[in-house]
């Protein structure tokens, strides 16, 4: 409908949302703003010290490193982990909403977003320690360290 608008028909087809335009608008001042360069090496910077932090409890990221998305990453669900109700109690508890896995890897991945504002060593340093401790209390054994690693990292730059 949207191309036979701009053809010769002109034909009308929606009017559009506008608060989304001003919301497209004011997120693109605020990566304008960062600049692009430096909102990517702050995106593969939080990536590294998540990925750092999960490895290190013992966990494994679904994704071959080289093939990874700094924005979304995918974290194996542990042996013994049960799946909606970690996220949940990391949702009621800490205010971390995680995502599960769809299709085939429904129950077998965590999805963990780092977009945008959220993409800040403060929320992968919330989330490192509120999964470490669920995963705990599920009785599931991780090993110590997550914080260190996410340190070292961010130390190392």
């Amino acid at each position: 409908m949207v191309r036979r608008y701009w053809g010769d028909e002109r034909t009308y087809h929606h009017t559009a949302p506008v608060n989304m335009v001003f919301g497209l608008r004011e997120a693109l001042l605020l990566i304008a703003e960062e600049g692009l360069e430096a909102r990517f090496a702050r995106h593969r910077l939080n990536h590294r010290a998540l990925v750092a932090g999960v490895e290190a409890m013992g966990l494994a990221m679904l994704v071959p490193e080289a093939e990874r998305l700094p924005m979304l990453n995918a974290v194996r669900i542990p042996e013994g982990a049960a799946d909606g109700p970690t996220r949940q109690q990391l949702l009621a508890d800490y205010g971390i909403e995680i995502g599960g896995g769809l299709g085939s890897l429904a129950g077998r991945v965590w999805r963990v977003g780092l977009m945008g504002h959220a993409c800040r060593p403060a929320n992968v340093v919330l989330f490192l320690s509120a999964l470490q401790v669920v995963l705990t209390s599920q009785g599931v054994r991780v090993k110590g360290g997550a914080l260190e690693a996410a340190a070292e990292v961010y130390r190392a730059g």
